[in-house]
């Protein structure tokens, strides 16, 4: 009886020594590399001079019919996924019948008229009802917060039936 006490002490003991040092380790492994997920108080980074987005395959007035491929482009930056904020990069946000901007900082909604494209897509197929509509191609950081006016471009389309 007192070898199996001592035998299941043992086993505890070691058992509580691998999983302490595992701890340690992460912890050293979390200090030594900074999180690179930015704070809903960060700084929202700087739009390069010239830089612009744009509708490559439609024009203004255009008239369409469904499926809507729309292609989105941007010129002076590069497109990234959500998620992490990195200087010169961001992803494109499609804004149906709502405004021709969002201000610059702040975060843009995710609805029906709020089309987020975080995996860094570039391109989107949408279904509109006939009638004329606003499309307004906005980019935005890694925490969708709007690079306001300077990086938005806007349309009017009219869908046919």
């Amino acid at each position: 009886m007192k070898r199996l006490l001592l035998i299941s002490g043992t086993l505890f003991l070691l058992g509580f020594m691998a999983c302490h040092h595992q701890t340690q380790q992460a912890q050293s492994a979390s200090e030594a590399a900074p999180s690179v997920r930015p704070t809903a108080s960060a700084a929202l980074p700087a739009v390069p001079a010239g830089a612009s987005v744009f509708f490559k395959n439609l024009k203004d007035g255009q008239v369409v019919q469904n499926p809507i491929h729309v292609e989105m482009g941007v010129v002076g930056m590069q497109v990234d996924s959500a998620g992490l904020v990195r200087e010169g990069s961001g992803h494109h946000h499609l804004l149906i019948d709502d405004g021709d901007s969002i201000p610059s900082g702040q975060v843009i909604p995710k609805d029906s008229t709020h089309l987020h494209f975080g995996n860094a897509q570039t391109e989107t197929d949408l279904q509109l009802s006939p009638g004329k509509h606003k499309l307004t191609l906005q980019f935005a950081d890694g925490m969708h917060r709007s690079y306001g006016r300077q990086m938005a471009a806007t349309i009017t389309i009219e869908v046919k039936k």
